[in-house]
């Protein structure tokens, strides 16, 4: 744990340029709109180690797959979000004497995240001027980006400053094979009103288009003196006179335009040229108003309002002000990256993860299209899922760990060809959908095709164990990625089944369209209800601290290992993924994240008390929690039991996983996806939200540290809000018409 930046409900600031600590500033300084963002780092030259990131949504590039032992299937590429322009690069000059926060004599220095604007605003003094910069990355204007430049003597002294702006496209990639470089340019220009230089992803061998992007650079204010282009930047000079009793400002607007909006070179340059133009009439607090109302709108539907702990509350506005940097909904051609615009670890792709835990948020806090919008995404990747299978030798659909297309792109072989369970999570996501907004049209539609092949493929995956008379699924990883090529993962297998029985109980409802398309033959349900009713779930008796419990075993040899509990290991082991060699953790008893459990957090209501007692009781205290998504799933199921203590423990270490760099990893990014976990602990957990036979059921209770906490939920055209203070739980109805919940067990009326 490294906090490093001050506790503040609202901002997330810090006064010590630490050289050690700036990787881990930088990432959580990030800024996005969803169309692109950056990283933290510096706009001015910052000789010390420093992690410059600059990505755009839905760019990216098929890195070719580098194994010493190739295997049939496997994939031909890891497809990686690659850093693209860096079009905030600058060379500042005081007096003739270059800025370099490495090197310099720094006084007065703050960095400081504006959540509830959006913006990143950094304040230092060298060389006697003192200077105020905010950046923002437009939520009005998707390919706008701003850096605004306030100067002011420090020293009662007249300083000239000298302003090389740039846009350079040689920039390198942290993730990528042997130091390659991946863009070329095309074309590059500069004229009396802006600058502009485009690029072009290199040719690749697998199909993957290639993809091009400019960008365009205009200012307000300064004198501009000259411009430069090399091979691979344009630059162009500023020469500004900071006065010795007043302060001066400059402005630099960068317009980001690709070929995923456009047709052609010309089309990308000229739309980047005319929306420069259009901007031009803007003021920067033009620019800067619409932004934050933008960002006032999200924080009006979204925030969740906590008192009595600033720390608690800064950690659920920070995970979800980068959720929605990330990701809110407007355009359904993107998705949801576990480091989002912070960093280029895991590839910058779409995992399982939206299914599993962004979806159920983005159905709390937006309207249900953008669910809508993501679910889509998988249906639209279909081919992609048939052609995974396919290579496994297998039917159905199978979708990808990690995707950007639909075709499996990651390298491991573990993950590609074991962790199957994430199959499922897409189903459940069709499942949560549908329970919470009551919208069945999805599933009746589009939805049937990912659903019922789905199931298909789980029809084929699975095994008859003639011996046993039950159906298995050996050669698995399950979500506890600290054991490979397991057999009988108990969550698996359960999924698996719970995919079968869904598809069978609904299969009636889908329209005759679909049924036809999917050409499902009565021997074919047939099968699936024999599978559903002979898979094989592992369950024993064991001994514990507290006597004897009735367990579902997490696979077929997990009894077998040393059970040792982590809080009676030597704590300078931990994290053990970066500790211990691979072969040690995969003999260990320790669990990355939730796994058996996990079942029980998507369906709490299809197990009983004991169980989730039972099983909650035997592994949690074997669960490192390395997983960025581990600890909101606990702190779920710890309030479900009424573990409160427990249930406030992991909700802290959920809001405040990257804050805090909990699992020391944070400065490579920001763990996106895993954000949505406080929410999630605070709604389903503190609040106890469930959706049963299309009532809202709510059971919360207050934190024993809080005073009071707050939040609104939409639920079915109707947009309520939830208060837990010391006197109890209160719900108003804020839209929508007059409706009925269950509140701690009573039926209450909501008018307004």
């Amino acid at each position: 744990m490294k906090r490093i930046f001050e506790v503040d409900p609202w901002t997330v600031t810090s006064h010590d340029l630490n050289p050690e600590d700036k990787r881990l500033q930088e990432s959580m300084t990030s800024l996005g709109n969803e169309y692109m963002g950056m990283r933290g780092m510096f706009e001015e030259v910052y000789s010390g180690d420093t992690h410059q990131g600059i990505y755009v949504g839905g760019v990216w590039f098929p890195d070719k797959t580098r194994v010493g032992w190739w295997k049939n299937g496997y994939p031909l590429y890891f497809g990686k979000a690659i850093n693209a322009l860096n079009y905030v690069k600058a060379d500042i000059y005081v007096d003739g004497n270059q800025v370099d926060l490495a090197k310099n004599d720094v006084t007065d220095f703050e960095v400081s995240l504006d959540m509830k604007n959006g913006v990143l605003n950094r304040t230092f003094t060298v060389f006697g001027v003192t200077f105020k910069i905010t950046r923002l990355v437009s939520a009005a204007v998707k390919e706008l980006a701003d850096i605004h430049y306030e100067l002011s003597s420090a020293d009662g002294q007249a300083h000239k400053i000298r302003f090389d702006a740039s846009i350079d496209a040689d920039v390198v990639n942290e993730d990528s094979n042997y130091d390659e470089k991946f863009w070329q340019v095309l074309d590059a220009g500069n004229d009396t009103d802006s600058s502009f230089i485009a690029t072009q992803t290199i040719e690749n061998p697998f199909g993957v288009p290639q993809f091009t992007v400019v960008a365009r650079q205009s200012f307000v204010g300064g004198e501009k003196h000259g411009v430069n282009r090399s091979e691979k930047e344009v630059t162009d000079n500023f020469d500004i006179e900071v006065p010795a009793k007043s302060s001066v400002s400059f402005e630099k607007r960068v317009i980001v335009t690709t070929s995923r909006d456009y047709d052609g070179l010309a089309q990308v340059i000229k739309a980047g040229e005319t929306l420069t133009a259009d901007l031009a009439a803007q003021t920067y607090d033009d620019i800067y108003t619409a932004h934050a109302q933008e960002w006032a709108n999200r924080w009006e539907k979204a925030d969740v309002q906590i008192e009595g702990d600033d720390a608690a509350q800064q950690g659920i506005r920070f995970n979800l002000f980068q959720l929605f940097s990330t990701y809110y909904g407007n355009d359904p051609r993107l998705n949801i990256g576990p480091k989002g615009f912070t960093g280029e670890k895991y590839g910058g792709a779409t995992y399982w993860d939206t299914e599993a835990f962004a979806i159920p948020v983005y159905l709390g806090v937006a309207d249900p299209s953008v669910t809508r919008s993501l679910l889509q995404y998988r249906f639209d990747q279909l081919d992609g899922a048939f052609h995974n299978a396919k290579e496994q030798g297998l039917k159905g659909a199978l979708y990808p760990m990690v995707t950007f297309d639909g075709i499996e792109s990651h390298n491991e072989w573990e993950i590609t060809f074991e962790e199957i369970h994430r199959n499922s999570t897409i189903a459940y996501a069709i499942y949560n959908y549908t329970n919470i907004t009551g919208d069945h049209s999805w599933l009746d539609g589009d939805g049937a095709q990912v659903l019922y092949n789905i199931a298909r493929f789980w029809a084929d995956r699975v095994h008859y164990s003639a011996r046993n008379d039950k159906y298995m699924i050996h050669g698995v990883t399950g979500p506890n990625e600290y054991e490979n090529n397991v057999n009988n993962n108990f969550y698996t297998n359960w999924m698996a089944k719970w995919v079968l029985q869904y598809s069978l109980e609904h299969y009636d409802e889908i329209n005759a369209d679909e049924k036809a398309k999917l050409a499902l033959t009565d021997e074919e349900l047939a099968k699936w209800q024999e599978i559903v009713d002979k898979i094989y779930l592992p369950e024993a008796d064991v001994e514990t601290k507290t006597g004897k419990k009735h367990i579902f075993v997490q696979h077929d040899t997990f009894l077998d290992k040393d059970l040792t509990p982590i809080a009676d290991m030597p704590q300078d082991i931990r994290p053990i993924n970066q500790n211990w060699s691979w072969d040690r953790i995969l003999r260990s008893p320790y669990i990355k994240q939730s796994d058996t459990l996990h079942a029980m957090f998507y369906f709490p209501d299809a197990f009983t008390e004991e169980e989730k007692r039972n099983n909650f009781e035997f592994y949690e205290p074997l669960t490192v929690h390395e997983s960025s998504l581990s600890p909101s799933v606990h702190s779920i199921l710890a309030a479900d039991l009424q573990m409160e203590d427990k249930a406030v423990e992991m909700y802290e270490r959920a809001a405040r996983l990257d804050l805090d760099n909990y699992n020391n990893d944070t400065s490579d990014g920001l763990h996106i996806t895993a954000m949505t976990g406080s929410w999630l602990a605070i709604v389903q957990g503190f609040a106890g939200m469930r959706v049963r036979d299309g009532k809202l059921h709510l059971k919360p209770f207050l934190p024993k540290n809080w005073t009071k906490y707050a939040f609104r939920l939409v639920f079915r055209g109707h947009v309520l809000e939830v208060s837990v203070d010391g006197q109890g739980a209160h719900v108003d109805l804020i839209s929508g018409e007059p409706l009925v919940i269950d509140l701690l067990g009573q039926d209450v009326e909501l008018t307004k």
